[in-house]
């Protein structure tokens, strides 16, 4: 028997699928980089994950309709700051659109120039190494050149359109 050559379609609606992968619990995250001119551009994002240690390589994925799309793509270097337990109230800000973002936000200049956020539970720069197109979004594989970490610190997590704390077993 010859396997299909293309997927079937979809069983489910966007709605249905939404919710499934709400499913999944996640880390939440800050990615941040510069525009051309300087302007610090940061958004949240859930879509994290390891992909190599050697070499050391993460990815992201950014929806084609992002208005901070095009800074991402053309800029060379990224941070994503991985969110820590007290900090929802930036997760929450960098996800809403229209925000002042920045406003208060006690940052640092990065390999690269991109913003990496006090606070967070680790941070991973990275060099913007290569970008795929699938779907509606594109994936980020980042070359991490430096990455920092913050001993003892608990972790925001996202499960089911809600926000969480870590609970040890």
């Amino acid at each position: 028997m010859t396997p299909p050559r293309r997927a079937q379609a979809p069983s489910f609606s966007a709605r249905e699928f939404r919710a499934a992968l709400g499913m999944f619990a996640t880390g939440v995250t800050i990615v941040t980089t510069r525009s051309t001119d300087g302007t610090p551009i940061g958004l949240t994002a859930n879509s994290f994950n390891s992909v190599s240690l050697e070499p050391p390589l993460v990815l992201w994925s950014l929806s084609q309709a992002a208005a901070s799309l095009a800074a991402f793509r053309a800029g060379s270097h990224y941070a994503i700051n991985v969110l820590a337990a007290d900090q929802k109230l930036l997760a929450e800000r960098f996800a809403a659109k229209g925000a002042d973002r920045w406003r208060g936000v006690d940052s640092a200049a990065g390999v690269g120039g991109a913003p990496l956020i006090a606070g967070a539970a680790a941070t991973f720069e990275c060099f913007n190494r290569s970008r795929y197109d699938e779907g509606d979004h594109v994936i980020f594989v980042g070359e991490v050149e430096r990455c920092t970490w913050r001993q003892g610190a608990s972790p925001l997590l996202f499960h089911g359109g809600r926000f969480y704390t870590e609970l040890p077993l």
